[in-house]
This record gives structure tokens, C-alpha cells and sequence, in this order.
């Protein structure tokens, strides 16, 4: 039954499917800026921790470098910028790994729920249709509005990018 309920496109609610199940979701390389810090017991810190970057996006979760170890089912508030507007996601530390290459700790990370995941996704497109309008703008070679690149990227990449994540 669930086989054919999500061949009819039903969504899941994201925290209701096995970490191991989550990795058929397709993840997307994308560098953007956050901010976390851990969340507390019933209350939500106001100190912003460590300030990084992602590394890839997925529509169950993301994940960015930390310099300190953080343990696995640790709910973390998120904070991503764009422009004059931050972005606030909870989420939740599925894995937490030593790197490598680095002295960082690669922080895997689950939405806490559909809402989270929604406006990471909108977050991501924010930030590819910025990088759109950049390269448009020099490719034109003269500065593009970001409405007109909106308009532009979605005509263009809308329908490929909602089938990446849905």
C-alpha cells in the first residue's frame, strides 16, 4: 500500500520516515550561509552559535560543516539569510562526523517538519535565482533586476526544480 500511495504523489510528513529510507531523497550541492545554535530544553536559545555554510540540501534535511561535535538527536534552531530577511528552521542532529579533509565535523542534519523543509526549499531557490541573476547580468552586461531574473529563472527552471524534491 505505501509503495503505490507515493507513486499517486501523496507527500510524508518527513519525520515519519527511517533515517536510512530518507536517503533516496536527492540532494542538491548548494553553499549557502546559516547560523545555528543548539536549542534548549523547552525554550529556544536567542545566542546565535557558529556561523557556516551548507554543503548540500535535500527535502530531508542538509548538511553543513561545524567546528565543535554535536550529538545526535540535539534540536538545533537555524537561521538563514537572505538579503534583509532571516529565515528560522528547527531541525534535528541525525549524524554528526569528524571530516577528513578538515578539522570540521560534517553536521547531518532532518527538518523537524514539512513546514521547515518547505522554506529550505524556498530558501534554495532564493539563492539560485540570485546566482541567476548574476550570471544573466554579466552574460547581458547590464545589472538585472532580481524580480526580472524571478521571472526569468521560473519560466525557464520551475518545473525541473519542483521535480528534484516532489
Amino acid at each position: 500500500m505505501k509503495k503505490k500511495e507515493k507513486k499517486e504523489g501523496k507527500k510524508e510528513d518527513i519525520n515519519k520516515i527511517p533515517l536510512e529510507e530518507r536517503r533516496r531523497f536527492i540532494r542538491h550541492p548548494v553553499c549557502f550561509p546559516l547560523a545555528y545554535s543548539i536549542v534548549s530544553e523547552g525554550a529556544k536559545s536567542n545566542i546565535i552559535g557558529e556561523r557556516t555554510s551548507t554543503v548540500d540540501v535535500g527535502i530531508g534535511g542538509l548538511l553543513f560543516p561545524a567546528k565543535k561535535p554535536v550529538k545526535s538527536g540535539v534540536k538545533i534552531l537555524i537561521r538563514m539569510p537572505f538579503q534583509d530577511k532571516v529565515f528560522n528552521v528547527m531541525a534535528k542532529v541525525v549524524h554528526c562526523e569528524k571530516s577528513r579533509e578538515s578539522k570540521f565535523y560534517n553536521l547531518g542534519v532532518s527538518f523537524c517538519g514539512i513546514n521547515d523543509a518547505f522554506k529550505t526549499k524556498l530558501i534554495e531557490q532564493l539563492y539560485l535565482i540570485s546566482e541567476f541573476r548574476d550570471l544573466w547580468s554579466l552574460q547581458l552586461g547590464k545589472e538585472i533586476s532580481l524580480e526580472d531574473a524571478s521571472r526569468e529563472w521560473i519560466k525557464r527552471y520551475s518545473e525541473r526544480f519542483s521535480r528534484m524534491y516532489w
